[in-house]
């Protein structure tokens, strides 16, 4: 798969409401990429693409920002701040998570064995003013999100 040109924080919320649309229950996402690149903001884009009304923030200082959207529960962790994996396991990740929610995992790498397997890894790269987005589908699930994320 070729990797996709997003122009813009507009556009990147947009594709974030795609892939809002394509989630399945029980989804994990890992999101890579630099400082800045729009993980944030795409995540941002997938609340809202869900519905939710309230404010969206990032998690770089709180670890986890869980949302209830009517039955569904999606939680956006960002690991930047981690400084050990088995953090995770005094933030109670592994008792807020049910089979059926939705997770979005930035920096995974500083969670590594804490964290549910990827369905799906988004990879965002700079490029001048716009971002690549390169997706990286690790079974079914993620080939399915994937491919509406692509338009296909």
């Amino acid at each position: 798969m070729n990797p996709l040109r997003i122009e813009g924080e507009a556009a990147m919320q947009q594709l974030g409401e795609r892939l809002a649309a394509a989630l399945q229950a029980g989804a994990t996402i890992y999101l890579v990429g630099d400082l800045g690149a729009g993980k944030t903001t795409l995540v941002r884009g997938v609340v809202r693409g869900m519905g939710y009304q309230g404010a969206v923030r990032s998690p770089t200082y709180t670890l986890l920002e869980p949302y209830s959207i009517g039955c569904r529960q999606l939680f956006h962790l960002d690991l930047y701040r981690l400084a050990d994996p088995e953090e995770l396991e005094f933030l109670g990740l592994r008792d807020l998570i049910e089979p059926d929610s939705v997770i979005f995992v930035e920096w995974p790498d500083h969670g590594r064995g804490f964290l549910p397997q990827a369905d799906l890894v988004i990879t965002i790269e700079y490029a001048g003013e716009a971002r690549l987005l390169k997706f990286e589908s690790r079974n079914e699930v993620g080939v399915t999100i994937a491919a509406a994320c692509n338009g296909k």
